[in-house]
C-alpha cells in the first residue's frame, strides 16, 4: 500500500451545481485546500494540523456551508459546528452551535489540545475558544445574501429543510502525515431552517468524524440526524478492524444510512494509505492529494487517477 503522506478532503454531498461559477468557486476552493494541507506534510507536519489547515481553508470560501457562507437557522442565524480527532491517542475536540467564531475547526482544536473535555457548546465554546485565541468575528460577517435568500425559500409552504440543493456542503479533511499518524476534521453550517441549538452529526466523535491510527479516519457528510443514528464513522472503524477493506466498510455504512431513509457520503483513509470517497447522491465535492503526485479535486462521479 502507499506510503509517506496522504490527504483527502470533501466539500458536501449532494445535487450538482446548476451554475458554472459555483462549481467553479467550488473546485478552487477544494484545490487550495489540498495545497495547504498538502504544504504542512510535506514539511514534516502532523496530520492533525494537516487536516485543521485544509478545513480551515474551506472555512473561508463562502460557496461552502461552513464558517462563512454556513447556512441559517430558523431564526435567521448561523449557528456552526466542527470536531477534529486525532488517531495516535484518540484524542477529540468538539464545538457546537458557535455563531461568532471565525474558523469553528481551530476551536475544535483548541478543545482537544486543552484535553478536559470533547464537547463544548454555544456561549461557553465561544468563550473558551477567545481564551485560547481564536478570532471572533461579527456573526453578521458570516452570512452571505445567498443564505439569506435560501432561508426565504426554505420558509416557503411544502419544503423541507436541507443543506440547500446543488452547491457546496458540510467539508472535511482526512490524513495521514509521514509517521503514519491519522487525523479528521469535518466542520459545517448545519441545515438550512434548523432548530436553533440543533447539533450535528459532524460535531458527534464516532458519527460523523472518527480517526485511529490503528484503524481509519473519517470525515462524513449527508443527512446529519440518520448518521448520528448509525453511528456512521465508528461503523466504519469496526468494519475495518474486521477486516473488511475500506471501499466496502464505507459502502457498508453507507448503507446503513440509507436503509434509514437517509443519504450522503464520506471520505476515509486508512492506516495503510487506502482512501475511500463513496456518495449515494448525484455529486460530492471532493480531493485528494499524495506524496509524490498531483493534487485531483472533481464534483460529478469520477474515479481519481
Amino acid at each position: 500500500m502507499a506510503r509517506g503522506f496522504a490527504l483527502a478532503i470533501h466539500g458536501g454531498a449532494g445535487g450538482l451545481p446548476r451554475d458554472a461559477r459555483v462549481a467553479r468557486e467550488m473546485e478552487s476552493g477544494l484545490r487550495v485546500a489540498l495545497e495547504a494541507g498538502a504544504a504542512l506534510l510535506a514539511s514534516g507536519g502532523g496530520a492533525l494540523d494537516a487536516a485543521v489547515a485544509a478545513v480551515r481553508v474551506l472555512e473561508s470560501a463562502p460557496v461552502f456551508n461552513a464558517g462563512r457562507g454556513s447556512v441559517l437557522s430558523a431564526s435567521g442565524q448561523v449557528e456552526m459546528d466542527a470536531a477534529v480527532m486525532e488517531g495516535e491517542k484518540r484524542r477529540a475536540g468538539a464545538v457546537a452551535c458557535v455563531r461568532r467564531l471565525e474558523h469553528p475547526v481551530e476551536a475544535a482544536r483548541e478543545v482537544l489540545r486543552d484535553g478536559r473535555h470533547v464537547v463544548l457548546s454555544g456561549e461557553g465554546a465561544e468563550a473558551f475558544a477567545l481564551s485560547a485565541g481564536v478570532r471572533a468575528v461579527d456573526p453578521d460577517s458570516l452570512v452571505t445574501p445567498f443564505r439569506r435568500d435560501q432561508l426565504e425559500r426554505a420558509r416557503m409552504p411544502g419544503t423541507e429543510s436541507g443543506e440547500g440543493g446543488p452547491g457546496g456542503g458540510t467539508v472535511g479533511a482526512v490524513a495521514r502525515d509521514g509517521d503514519g499518524h491519522l487525523a479528521a476534521a469535518t466542520s459545517t453550517g448545519g441545515l438550512v431552517g434548523k432548530r436553533p441549538g440543533r447539533v450535528s452529526d459532524s460535531a458527534l466523535i464516532g458519527c460523523g468524524t472518527w480517526a485511529d491510527d490503528a484503524s481509519c479516519a473519517v470525515s462524513a457528510t449527508g443527512q446529519g440526524e440518520i448518521f448520528i443514528r448509525t453511528v456512521f464513522a465508528h461503523a466504519v472503524d469496526v468494519a475495518v478492524r474486521a477486516g473488511v477493506p475500506l471501499p466496502e466498510a464505507c459502502a457498508g455504512a453507507l448503507a446503513e444510512v440509507e436503509g434509514l431513509g437517509g443519504s450522503g457520503g464520506c471520505i476515509a483513509l486508512d492506516a495503510r494509505g487506502a482512501i475511500a470517497m463513496p456518495f449515494d447522491v448525484p455529486a460530492m465535492a471532493r480531493g485528494v492529494v499524495r506524496e509524490g503526485s498531483p493534487g485531483w479535486v472533481a464534483l460529478a462521479p469520477e474515479d481519481p487517477p
